[in-house]
């Protein structure tokens, strides 16, 4: 008899070897693979584009305050500390806008791969949970960057003295940038998540109701965690938006239960 292996007891048609499930897993890496190389290889004509937009925060702030600058008469300077380093920040910067590029194909595969275990109705929100997450990251990202310039103002503002000049390395800073993005896209996934653990069940809109205060205090240490500057003002920044989302998950819920 071959071995199988149900997903969900209450969708008895959905069963499959457990060599199905991993040539499944295996086909579905595969196109994933594929996604983010194509990805990258757009990735890497976009590079100067994407990095003057990552780079504009910085050299607006230096603008702004020219007497941190190493020449003030051209303050938007990044420098580069090694021989390599600028071929590793290109680098790490076209995987990364390779890897949100496919971002898309990532998702529906995910969605795809766990569908056997979901019941009909559930299957039907394939595609508005693509478009969702994809939009609520990408709306993440541009909060971070449009958040990044107060937040440089005041990590960079406590250097209000002529005798302390910014020399930010082109690596140091770039990394913050993209981990900033990461962090907001990321975190702005959260009301999604409740959304769908209330589609299948486990959660419901009198228990988001009642977990509001708990909520509150995860967010809170969440920001705290995942803002890679710690200053209270990206933590609010970020802490704003999840509450707001909490509140539409709980309104969400309560639709879709009636």
């Amino acid at each position: 008899m071959a071995l199988t292996l149900r997903r969900r007891k209450r969708d008895p048609d959905a069963t499959m070897t457990v060599v199905g499930h991993l040539e499944e897993l295996r086909n579905r890496l595969i196109i994933c693979a594929i996604a983010v190389a194509i990805g990258t290889i757009g990735a890497w004509f976009l590079y100067r584009p994407v990095f003057n937009y990552l780079s504009n925060p910085f050299c607006t702030f230096m603008r702004g305050h020219p007497k941190l600058a190493v020449n003030p008469k051209d303050p938007c300077r990044l420098v580069y500390l090694s021989v390599v380093e600028p071929f590793l920040i290109k680098i790490k910067v076209v995987i990364f806008l390779g890897l949100a590029l496919a971002l898309p194909v990532l998702l529906y595969q995910l969605w795809m791969f766990v569908t056997p275990g979901l019941t009909q109705r559930e299957k039907k929100y394939a595609l508005p949970f693509v478009l969702s997450s994809v939009a609520l990251f990408v709306f993440g990202g541009w909060f971070a960057m449009l958040t990044l310039p107060k937040g440089l103002a005041f990590l960079l503002g406590f250097a209000g003295t002529t005798r302390i000049i910014a020399v930010l390395s082109i690596a140091k800073y770039l990394g913050f940038v993209i981990l900033l993005i990461v962090a907001f896209g990321g975190a702005f996934e959260f009301p999604l998540v409740l959304i769908f653990l209330t589609l299948v069940g486990v959660l419901s809109s009198r228990k988001l109701r009642q977990w509001r205060r708990y909520a509150i205090l995860f967010i809170a240490i969440l920001a705290a965690v995942i803002t890679p500057s710690q200053d209270w003002f990206t933590m609010t920044a970020l802490m704003v938006p999840l509450l707001v989302f909490y509140e539409v998950a709980i309104l969400v819920a309560r639709l879709l239960k009636k």
